[in-house]
């Protein structure tokens, strides 16, 4: 193979891996979809949205996201989840048990339909919780330190963006709480450790792009 046309392809190469990398291209990874389920049901039925389902059942909001709408969900993936339980040093049955679990849970939630393409730098939005969540899109799309690994994710009643961090208010106390056989959640995880573990068995079926989260401004 000549020089030249090593070099072509080389550059080739490199714009691809940019335009797949590029804000655009993220935005665009479900246009053309029709929904067909609501947000519970997408959620439902995608295994690295376990822990959030079993947290919305919890704290008694499935019903509430299988309303009308619209909603837009910035959605944690289990590992997400992980990451939270180590820094907190709590268990999954602790977390879930948590009196202030809702506030943190409809921290993840926009009133209306937020596609990606109506994001901005240095947006604002006020939550469902109440408090606000600021976007960065400088770099890699960001809802404050977390990373929107996959967007427009549409549902009948809203729209779905994936993140790699948990989201925690201002407005959120970490409280010791009393555990009982009957609090294990519908997860089945039972440890921290257990939950880690079962990601790494899982992990290499899962399809998200990871990158390293910004600071909140």
């Amino acid at each position: 193979m000549s020089k030249m046309v090593k070099v072509f392809l080389s550059f080739i190469t490199a714009f691809a891996l940019t335009v797949a990398l590029s804000p655009t291209a993220f935005a665009d990874s479900h246009v053309g979809e029709e929904p067909s389920q609501d947000i519970v049901e997408i959620a439902l039925g995608n295994d690295d949205f376990s822990i959030l389902v079993s947290a919305l059942q919890r704290a008694e909001l499935v019903e509430t996201l299988q309303g009308e709408g619209p909603f837009t969900v910035f959605a944690p993936t289990n590992q997400a989840f992980a990451d939270l339980l180590e820094a907190l040093d709590i268990t999954a049955e602790e977390l879930l048990a948590q009196p202030d679990l809702a506030k943190v849970l409809t921290y993840h939630v926009v009133p209306g339909k937020v596609l990606a393409g109506d994001l901005t730098d240095g947006m604002e939005a006020e939550t469902v919780n109440g408090e606000m969540v600021t976007f960065d899109l400088s770099g890699d799309p960001m809802v404050n330190e977390s990373m929107i690994v996959d967007t427009d994710i549409e549902a009948t009643n809203g729209v779905l963006h994936v993140i790699d961090t948990v989201l925690v208010p201002a407005d959120f106390t970490l409280q010791e709480v009393d555990m009982e056989e009957t609090d294990v959640p519908e997860t089945g995880i039972e440890t921290n450790s257990a939950l880690l573990i079962g990601m790494l068995m899982t992990g290499a079926a899962l399809i998200f792009v990871m990158v390293k989260p910004l600071k909140q401004k």
